[in-house]
């Protein structure tokens, strides 16, 4: 399919999102996307509202993914010590494609291709409405937060924000 036919179907988390029956909205960002700080001033945000979902890899073939706000740092200490885990790392590009089926810039906890522990960084309920990846570049899902919790169902809420 080419890439303008493929601007007329819903990304792979819309879709997901619209089988749980949770409100958002599309943005498709007009070109490239560069930065964090781009991608909320096209969207209309600050940078506390975009949600990043960083996959890490805790031993071979066991990932889980963080969800963490903006520019905030997750503290791997913090990390280790939620998890029991003395030794994390984050997942290459290459196991974030095989283990949630996106690529970097696109991930989101949602329309994976099989279960994945999700954590949320309480930075997020900070904010009432946020962004998350759609599984396509250069598209996003706006919704609110307490939608999102909604749709993720009974998901750990932690600190994880670097201090």
């Amino acid at each position: 399919m080419s890439p303008m036919e493929n601007q007329y179907l819903d990304p792979p988390v819309a879709v997901a999102l619209s089988a749980l029956n949770i409100s958002y909205r599309l943005f498709r960002h007009p070109g490239p996307v560069h930065s964090l700080e781009q991608a909320a001033q096209e969207r209309g945000q600050k940078p506390g509202q975009v949600v990043r979902s960083i996959l890490f890899r805790l031993s071979k073939g066991y990932y889980v993914m963080a969800l963490m706000a903006g520019p905030e740092q997750i503290s791997w200490s913090a990390l280790r010590q939620y998890l029991g885990q003395s030794r994390i790392t984050t997942a290459s590009r290459e196991e974030v494609l095989q283990v949630t089926g996106y690529e970097l810039g696109a991930v989101a906890p949602f329309g994976l291709p099989g279960p994945l522990r999700v954590l949320v960084d309480q930075s997020i309920l900070e904010e009432e409405e946020i962004s998350i990846g759609s599984g396509e570049r250069g598209v996003t899902i706006i919704l609110s937060s307490q939608e999102l919790m909604k749709a993720l169902g009974d998901v750990e809420v932690v600190q994880l924000k670097k201090e």
